[in-house]
């Protein structure tokens, strides 16, 4: 792999010390990761302002001392577009979002990636026909939210919660949900969910399971080599 320059957004507040460290394991030493926030050099109370309201589309992101907020994407959008332009200029050749949440095309003059769009196709060759898969998001509030995105699938699709930011606890608690349901395979979709947190799922669950971010990583390192 040659010496690449790779951007890194998240929606939250840069540096993401909680999930970069992991993806670079990944990624390798011949990559420089250079990160942004679309909610960096914001307080927390001005990031209060970004809650969603009834009918947003709600995003759980962290700030950079690891609070854990919740914001709507309307009021991230802009702020994207931002650090994709700053991270243009400081060289980056190619752009990773780190986020699973679904948005609008954001104009790039540089190779962007989102996990959304990734996994997404990724999901379909779990459920074919009448398996079951487990799906964790970081909210409640996101629970009909991601069925509705794969209600058109033909397998059936059990959506529990549970925090990245809140502990393994929350994931131990929501793993023991879904065993309930026998489910075939089991996908964390939240680039916030750690390996020691898939580790804890395995282990409760005992079933194939995909951790968002370490997913990504290994198409990017495949991308770059």
């Amino acid at each position: 792999m040659l010496h690449k320059k790779i951007g890194m957004i998240t929606i939250g507040q840069s540096p993401r010390t909680d999930i970069v460290p992991e993806m670079k394991e990944i990624l390798g030493q011949e990559v420089d990761v250079v990160e942004a926030g679309a909610l960096d050099g914001l307080s927390l109370e001005e990031v209060k302002r970004f809650y969603p309201k009834k009918g947003d589309y709600i995003l759980c992101t962290r700030m950079s001392d690891g609070t854990e907020v919740v914001v709507a994407k309307r009021h991230v959008l802009l702020r994207v577009q931002r650090c994709i332009d700053l991270l243009t200029e400081k060289g980056a050749e190619v752009i990773l979002f780190l986020c699973t949440g679904k948005f609008p095309e954001f104009p790039s003059r540089k190779l962007f990636l989102e996990p959304q769009k990734m996994i997404d196709q990724l999901i379909p060759a779990f459920i074919r026909g009448k398996e079951k898969m487990g799906l964790l998001v970081p909210l409640q509030d996101q629970v009909e939210q991601a069925k509705k995105n794969y209600v058109r699938l033909k397998g059936e699709v059990i959506v529990k919660a549970a925090s990245p930011y809140a502990g393994r606890d929350e994931v131990s608690r929501a793993a023991k949900e879904l065993k309930k349901s026998d489910p075939a395979v089991i996908v964390m979709h939240c680039m916030g969910y750690t390996k020691e947190m898939k580790r804890r799922v395995r282990e409760i669950i005992g079933k194939p399971t995909v951790l968002a971010r370490s997913f990504v990583a290994r198409t990017l390192r495949e991308l770059l080599g």
